[in-house]
């Protein structure tokens, strides 16, 4: 946030982006820091089909088949429906396709003139804001934090729904209820069975 005197200056426009396969406890975390910062928040999918899938040497776990078990159009659902159960007004908020894999053609996506906002835990995130800052956009590191101090994971919560562990409590209610409703736990079942996943 910019601070001016005592005053809270919001950015107009601000960007996020992330897998949220499924959206988490974590994932919320981020997502309403970063509606705190801006007036109208456009958050991004990444890995949103798999010709916009692409492996990066940080972290290239990210984009195996087994973590990216939803589509682009299931986490869009739960994403417009996690925003507005945590009250946020649905004309303050656009959901986007974001190829991060691929900079060149987030442009074509996202403005370049917005405010993108990073949370750094690992190589991973730090690779994605140098990525944001070559293409010259303007960046907010919300925070920075070990990996011990995350949430939940969406491993964690993949492998939980997939074994019939506790879950539900790592997501918000209206995830879940998507989960049951589309049957998701079968197929990250059998995507883990078919593959093992690294912790990502």
């Amino acid at each position: 946030m910019i601070r001016v005197g005592d005053s809270l200056k919001l950015a107009q426009v601000g960007v996020i982006h992330g897998r949220f396969q499924p959206v988490h406890l974590g994932h919320m975390e981020y997502l309403l820091a970063g509606k705190q910062r801006c007036k109208f928040l456009l958050i991004g999918i990444t890995n949103s089909d798999p010709t916009q899938t692409a492996p990066d040497s940080t972290n290239p776990a990210r984009s195996a088949v087994a973590a990216n078990p939803l589509t682009y159009l299931e986490r869009l659902f739960m994403l417009g429906a996690v925003m507005v159960e945590a009250g946020v007004p649905r004309k303050e908020f656009e959901i986007i396709p974001f190829p991060i894999n691929f900079p060149r053609l987030l442009r074509f996506y996202a403005p370049e003139d917005a405010l993108y906002f990073v949370t750094v835990y690992d190589s991973w995130g730090r690779a994605k804001l140098d990525t944001l800052k070559s293409l010259g956009l303007k960046t907010e590191v919300m925070w920075e934090r070990r990996m011990s101090e995350r949430l939940t994971t969406g491993t964690e919560v993949r492998k939980l729904i997939a074994t019939g562990g506790e879950w539900e409590q790592l997501v918000p209610s209206c995830v879940a209820k998507m989960v049951d409703e589309l049957d998701l736990a079968r197929r990250i079942a059998v995507l883990l069975d078919e593959t093992s996943e690294p912790d990502v």
